[in-house]
């Protein structure tokens, strides 16, 4: 098959992260970018990235780029693309731009003017034109202008692919799958540790960590956008999903999830059940600061309150200390990832992290800690603080 150029974008510090998947799928030439990854592969890479990618948000085909040199020209060259053997007149059309120049300042202009460029081409020979629909297109095409360099890719996506399809309910300022499966990917988790994660809000830790450890394709339960384009190749789809389905196993870890709001445990048990891993996450309503539960030698992965909101902020210091107690009293050998956009508050876990990530969760800046809890005279020891 002919390789060609594709783009995976992810999120920021996930970078690494994502080049290992793509390397573990067959990828050549495999180049970090910022919040993204270019490589090489062809049409069979193209469905396993979307199949299989953990810590992708979109893959992106490249087809064509050019100079631009203003809004006439960008709509003149858009419209010399033969776009028949990407759309039929009858098809369906998204289009998503972004823009970093100072010739063209508003990305919803740029898409305009695309969109007119194409709806005009197929007018020009067909008397009719594609319809736009934002929300399931037949054609996604994603746009990017930096300065005057004009990129155009196919979007083989077209929803993101953090949105896996078993997220169906979600409880407040929930994490995203992608970020989840990051963090755990960071980690270096062996699938054979058992798991905890005690604020289970959606249950996004605990039914990635279950995704992972089965080995079920995180695409398993939605379609992508190259399902509806022309050159879609059926049988080679099918024959790749049996692959992946053939590929599951059972996981030799025990995961648990809870949290003090028992509507969120109805809600993660309930994504669970929607992701088909329900019967390997134990989920219980508990509040983790007062529970006498000891859980050794396993890994903790906590994304806790991080003050955001007016109600929090008073009562967020004291919260953090309570978090890194509990972590010392009852969970010697074992290590705990906190996630947090509140650097003050990391600060009074009273731990010392043997590793700091940064990272973002949606627009907040956040630091990715690592303690390790080992025994000791008093159950627990700290290693000395080892990265800025």
């Amino acid at each position: 098959m002919e390789k060609f150029e594709l783009i995976a974008t992810t999120l920021f510090g996930l970078e690494e992260v994502l080049a290992n998947e793509l390397k573990e799928l067959g990828a050549t030439d495999i180049e970090l970018l910022n919040r993204a990854v270019k490589f090489k592969g062809d049409q069979t890479l193209l469905y396993k990235s979307n199949l299989h990618l953990r810590t992708a948000l979109k893959v992106l085909k490249p087809f064509a780029q050019f100079m631009v040199h203003g809004d006439n020209d960008l709509y003149k060259k858009i419209k010399k693309i033969n776009w028949d053997q990407y759309l039929s007149v009858e098809g369906t059309l998204a289009i998503e731009a972004t823009v970093s120049s100072d010739y063209f300042k508003h990305s919803q202009f740029v898409a305009l003017r695309c969109k007119d460029a194409i709806v005009d081409q197929f007018r020009d020979k067909y008397e009719k034109r594609p319809s736009i629909d934002l929300e399931n297109p037949d054609l996604r095409l994603n746009i990017y202008i930096r300065d005057r360099i004009c990129s155009l890719s196919l979007d083989s996506s077209s929803t993101s692919l953090g949105k896996r399809g078993y997220r169906q309910a979600q409880s407040l300022a929930p994490m995203s799958e992608v970020l989840a499966a990051g963090i755990i990917a960071l980690s270096g988790w062996d699938k054979k540790c058992n798991v905890y994660d005690p604020m289970c809000g959606s249950g996004t830790f605990s039914i990635e960590a279950a995704l992972i450890a089965s080995n079920i394709a995180p695409g398993r339960f939605r379609t992508f956008g190259f399902e509806r384009w022309k050159d879609f190749d059926a049988s080679l789809w099918s024959s790749i999903k049996e692959e992946a389905e053939a590929q599951i196993m059972t996981p030799e870890c025990k995961i648990y999830g809870s949290d003090l709001d028992e509507q969120a445990v109805d809600i993660s048990q309930s994504n669970a059940i929607n992701a088909k891993v329900d019967h390997l996450i134990e989920f219980r309503p508990m509040d983790f600061l007062k529970s006498e539960t000891h859980f050794n030698d396993g890994i903790v992965f906590l994304n806790p309150p991080y003050g955001e909101r007016l109600k929090e902020k008073e009562e967020i210091i004291p919260f953090y200390k309570e978090i890194g107690t509990q972590l010392k009293h009852h969970y010697e050998g074992c290590e705990a990832w906190i996630i947090s956009s509140n650097i003050q508050a990391l600060k009074f876990i009273g731990l010392r992290p043997s590793r700091k990530i940064r990272l973002f969760n949606g627009p907040l800046d956040c630091k990715l800690h690592k303690y390790e809890l080992f025994r000791g005279k008093k159950g627990y020891q700290e290693k000395a603080d080892d990265s800025n």
